[in-house]
């Protein structure tokens, strides 16, 4: 796992290791990055206010779930590097993950 140099009184912090959970966290970007070229083009276009707001809402919750999504593969590769689980611990905790996400993709 790389890291970098930790701040005085801190913890270095990490960054995404696992491949499938960047490749996934960078496919959502790319996606939110397709929908505001769109917003960018509405406006040029002079589309209605609210049709350009829809859009921005729906960005912003792509964004949103995305943070959540990366918050959560992070947390989820931290706590196994720690405890180290067999594989049936392994399936628990991203089980346990999983819905913790939704939990709090509920609150947002």
């Amino acid at each position: 796992m790389e890291t970098v140099e930790a701040p005085v009184g801190g913890c270095a912090p990490t960054v995404l290791t696992d491949a499938d959970s960047r490749t996934e966290i960078l496919n959502r970007l790319r996606r939110a990055e397709g929908q505001l070229r769109g917003i960018q083009r509405m406006i040029e276009d002079g589309e209605p206010c609210l049709k350009i707001g829809q859009q921005f809402s729906a960005v912003r919750k792509a964004l949103d779930s995305t943070y959540l999504r990366m918050t959560v593969c992070f947390m989820e590769q931290e706590l196994e590097s720690r405890l180290a689980p067999g594989e049936e611990q392994k399936a628990d905790l991203s089980a346990m993950m999983k819905d913790m996400e939704t939990l709090l993709a509920r609150m947002g």
